[in-house]
């Protein structure tokens, strides 16, 4: 047997529901109702009982039989005069029956003739006590709603006699058929009414959860929650009209935004022109967003012919270009290196070449030239003002390759530097950068093309001057703002790739900063100048001060 569809189930609880209410309000409201006629009718008993009670006629005709102790045959209470009025009475009432008894519970009214002058066959010592009663009983004319009040002889209060007025259930209940048609009705309506909305919200159920069932909602809440969770990248659900629904906890850590719910990718600071690409299903490249370098994806979301709206996959690749930045000073010095030793195996090469050929005091002064410029004539100037080995190496590397674009590279006099690297990584990273901007700028400017560097150190912090002879940074232009989206990660001039941008980052991480000393351009061979302060990269090469005696000596 199939399962019912839980949606399905709900319609039926809810018309059952609907059907049990209507059922239960219609059993009330004819209750009610039945108790509200029967009320009726037993006050309009009574009150016809009042009535032909207080009557003059009737209080001396009862009185006067009760005191006299005359007993009249039915045929002379026929003709009487309380006869007459029971009769014109009960025709104008629409009672069942009006009848009036004397002391004893003699009959001297009653509709049937034929029960004048006999007795009772209901109780009557309540109306002798002057008691007035309400009640259904059966007696001689059948069931009925029936009051009894006592008759007061003339200008006393003592009971002389009594009245009982009854109607028939049958004239009580004339109402209540068309009454129950109207509940009958009513509740008909109401039950397809309520049908109709169960339908209706059936419909809007399935609407809503696209067909799904509870079980499969609990199956694809589970899903959802690990693949949201489970995953390395962020996750952003976007609806139809562009606002973000879902995300996890990896897209605000990468975004950097923690409210995202609600937002659109413009608002978060994405171009809206890369928005629409991406949106259409291309790859838009890699996007710069709040420090960040993003990999984004969308993929379009579908249920039928129904459009969702689109997932966007978020991947930081912004250590990766960290590392790739590094790896290509490393890289750079490397291949210079290695040049170095090639040239370096090549001098002994000769010097070899000369003591072999019997020409000794030839190799010797080769071997001494060597020696005084490190087996390699490089073209670095004013290398002798820097003798930390990483940095004079780092910026050898530079300056051979600065040659290679016809650009010469100054160490200026006021470098100086007494310490030691103590972080080449992130050194070689923001230096690096610099120096290959520079060195692109002064290659588009004019004679003479150089690069002039200046480093000094304090304590543990680096600073670095740049300045180069290219044509300058145009006012405009803000070389720290990487383009929304890159497409290859080659630095061009002074930032128009990523290279500044990261460099800045890594900086300030180090609670130093990079920053434009002079945009140049004001005249020729005057270019950008940049300074750099890179705080914890190096190592004091300052002894520290000897502890004084207490007579002020030098205790070493």
């Amino acid at each position: 047997m199939a399962i019912m569809r839980f949606a399905t189930r709900i319609l039926v609880i809810q018309v059952l529901t609907v059907a049990v209410v209507v059922a239960v309000c219609s059993a009330v409201f004819t209750f009610l109702t039945v108790e509200q006629l029967k009320a009726e009718a037993e006050q309009s008993a009574l009150s016809i009982s009042r009535v032909v009670a207080a009557d003059p006629q009737v209080r001396d005709e009862v009185a006067r039989d009760t005191f006299t102790g005359a007993e009249p045959t039915a045929a002379e209470l026929a003709r009487g005069p309380l006869q007459e009025f029971a009769h014109s009475a009960q025709v104008s009432t629409g009672a069942l029956f009006i009848v009036i008894t004397d002391g004893n519970g003699i009959r001297l009214a009653h509709p049937d003739q034929q029960r004048l002058g006999q007795v009772v066959s209901t109780g009557f010592d309540a109306a002798l006590r002057g008691e007035e009663t309400i009640a259904w009983e059966t007696g001689t004319l059948g069931e009925s709603a029936r009051a009894k009040v006592p008759v007061f002889a003339p200008g006393t209060t003592t009971p002389v006699g009594g009245v009982s007025v009854g109607f028939e259930r049958a004239s009580v209940f004339d109402r209540l058929p068309p009454l129950l048609m109207t509940v009958a009705a009513g509740a008909v309506l109401a039950l397809i009414l309520g049908a109709g909305v169960a339908v209706v919200m059936r419909r809007r159920w399935e609407e809503i959860t696209l067909g799904l069932q509870p079980e499969e909602l609990v199956e694809l809440l589970k899903n959802h929650t690990a693949v949201l969770n489970g995953v390395e990248e962020g996750v952003l659900a976007l609806r139809p009209d562009g606002t973000i629904d879902v995300h996890n906890q990896q897209a605000r850590e990468i975004t950097g935004i923690e409210a995202l719910a609600g937002r659109t990718l413009p608002e978060l600071g994405m171009d809206e022109g890369i928005v629409d690409k991406l949106l259409r299903g291309d790859r838009p490249g890699a996007v710069s967003l709040n420090n960040r370098i993003l990999y984004l994806d969308s993929h379009p979301v579908t249920r039928g012919d129904q459009e969702l709206g689109h997932v966007i996959t978020i991947r930081d690749r912004t250590d990766m270009v960290e590392l790739t930045e590094r790896l290509d000073s490393v890289r750079t010095m490397t291949q210079a290196l290695r040049a170095q030793r090639h040239e370096f195996s090549n001098r002994i090469h000769t010097a070899t070449g000369l003591i072999d050929a019997g020409r000794p005091h030839d190799a010797a002064a080769f071997l001494r030239s060597i020696g005084g410029h490190g087996g390699q004539v490089h073209p670095l100037l004013g290398a002798e003002l820097l003798e930390e080995a990483f940095l004079s190496s780092f910026i050898t590397t530079a300056a051979i390759t600065a040659s290679e674009r016809g650009v010469g590279l100054r160490i200026t006099d006021d470098t100086l530097i007494l310490g030691e690297v103590d972080n080449a990584e992130d050194i070689a990273t923001v230096l690096g950068n610099l120096l290959t901007n520079a060195i692109d700028a002064a290659a588009r400017g004019d004679e003479p093309r150089r690069v002039d560097l200046t480093l000094l150190d304090d304590g543990d912090t680096l600073v670095m001057t740049v300045a180069d002879t290219g044509p300058g940074i145009t006012g405009d232009v803000d070389v720290f703002a990487a383009p929304p989206v890159v497409d290859d990660w080659t630095d061009a001039i002074h930032g128009h790739g990523l290279g500044l941008k990261l460099s800045r980052a890594l900086a300030r991480s180090l609670g130093g900063d990079v920053w434009i000393i002079d945009r140049g351009g004001q005249q020729p061979g005057s270019g950008a100048v940049f300074g750099a302060s890179l705080p914890g990269v190096m190592r004091s090469g300052q002894p520290s001060p000897a502890p004084l005696t207490p007579e002020g000596k030098d205790d070493r």
